[in-house]
């Protein structure tokens, strides 16, 4: 074993000499390389000029105004067959006042023959029936069935046009 020790050393260093004369030609090669390519590297162009413009409309009406909708809406209402001026012309209830999507159904029962639904809305429990207004698109409660409660809801369609849609609100269990 002793005699395969000298013998592996030689080998070693024969390997290594091997790899440091690759060495030293890639290293000429690179350095020949750099001396002889050029980079063509374009220039940047000077950064424009930046000329704020004033804000012309601030005096005007805003777009997106609520009175401005106001004012479209009562427009709309005095239409003679607009869906939307019943809508107007009648009180709010509570339930209106919230997005459907902050309501949860959590159950139904029925009473007297007349299905009846259970809405959580804000950790309050609300009791709704056929013909109740829920939601902010003018949504009314048409159907209730065991798992879910249907309402038409009245919206502006692409054109600006006043459409119902139907809708609905699912059974939804607690996860504990």
């Amino acid at each position: 074993m002793s005699r395969l020790a000298p013998l592996g050393l030689a080998a070693a260093v024969l390997v290594l000499s091997a790899c440091s004369a690759e060495h030293d030609e890639l290293q000429q090669w690179m350095d020949q390389q750099r001396r002889e390519v050029k980079p063509n590297v374009t220039p940047l162009s000077p950064p424009k000029k930046f000329d704020p413009a004033p804000y012309q409309m601030a005096q005007a009406v805003e777009p997106f105004s609520n009175q401005k909708l106001t004012v479209a809406l009562k427009q709309e209402a005095r239409q003679p067959n607009s869906i939307l001026s019943a809508e107007l012309n009648r009180r709010k209830e509570p339930l209106e006042a919230y997005p459907l999507d902050s309501m949860a159904m959590v159950g139904s029962v029925t009473k007297q023959g007349k299905p009846f639904a259970l809405l959580r809305v804000d950790n309050l429990l609300y009791q709704v029936k056929v013909g109740d207004y829920l939601g902010q698109n003018y949504g009314r409660i048409t159907r209730i069935a065991e798992t879910e409660i249907g309402l038409r809801e009245i919206v502006q369609d692409a054109a600006g046009e006043w459409i119902e849609r139907p809708a609905a609100l699912q059974l939804q269990e607690r996860v504990r």
